[in-house]
């Protein structure tokens, strides 16, 4: 779950254009990986709630019937959470990677699988120590844990990231770490592994010369962008932060723009 370095800002989208035609008139098929928060769903003050925008699902809909398209749905959620909010698309990775679901069979991390009764016993210990703070809400997403503080008055936030980090250096030892997000901390195995990890095991299972996207909005989408780019395209959602992602869009919105594109023009650019 560690994050590369990074040092410089994505272009927007629209300086891409010419790289993007060319990369993908050079291929021979689409690999398309997709983060769900904040890149097909907008980001809402309830994860519950979170869901795709209906383009975004149309678009990823148009994209699953075209076979030259693999499309792939690779998120911070837990495998069974993602599966149920966006039906359609042929590979599902979960908990950043370490669930895979594909050709009807489901993967999971031996070491993350072997510290699940660890993070169970952890988001336990974090319910209570962390009841007291308003709004923060604990998940347990069974291989990987998350505090959620986006709601969390701001004068409180210092004390949700000392508690989380005394529990888990107590309860986790050295067999946790703690990664962050957008107004998140991720606790899972202590073990180099991520998106990217994720990205390259589907990728292998792709024909040569196919030319792998790959979509997402937080620093957990980072090793993925680093796999893909240069030979493929990593497109990040948001601000103009320093990224491995060589282009950006501003939204959910702009990323419904790019997928119907993709689907009823890029495809046509193919070999």
């Amino acid at each position: 779950m560690g994050v590369p370095d990074t040092s410089t800002p994505p272009q927007p989208l629209e300086e891409q254009w010419p790289r993007i035609r060319a990369t993908i008139a050079d291929a021979t098929g689409i690999l398309v990986c997709l983060d769900f928060d904040g890149t097909l769903a907008p980001i809402v003050e309830d994860p519950d709630a979170a869901m795709p925008t209906d383009r975004n699902r149309e678009a990823v809909a148009m994209l699953v019937e075209i076979p030259s398209v693999t499309t792939a749905v690779i998120s911070g959620r837990a495998l069974s959470d993602v599966r149920q909010r966006l039906e359609g698309p042929s590979i599902y990775a979960g908990n950043h990677g370490l669930e895979l679901a594909r050709d009807g069979d489901v993967s999971v991390h031996p070491v993350a699988r072997e510290h699940a009764a660890r993070i169970e016993r952890l988001c336990a210990v974090l319910e209570l120590a962390l009841a007291s703070v308003p709004n923060c809400r604990i998940e347990n997403k069974r291989l990987t844990g998350t505090v959620h503080f986006r709601s969390v008055p701001s004068a409180a936030i210092p004390t949700v990231r000392r508690i989380t980090h005394d529990v888990v250096d107590r309860v986790g030892g050295d067999a946790l770490e703690i990664s962050p997000g957008k107004q998140i901390l991720e606790i899972g195995p202590d073990l180099a592994w991520g998106k990217g990890d994720a990205v390259e095991m589907i990728a292998a299972d792709e024909p040569s010369e196919t030319v792998v996207i790959y979509v997402g909005d937080d620093v957990t989408d980072e090793s993925a962008f680093q796999t893909v780019e240069p030979d493929g395209l990593g497109i990040r959602v948001g601000g103009d932060e320093p990224s491995s992602a060589s282009a950006r869009v501003e939204s959910p919105v702009d990323v419904a723009d790019f997928l119907s594109w993709l689907g009823s023009t890029g495809v046509d650019l193919l070999e």
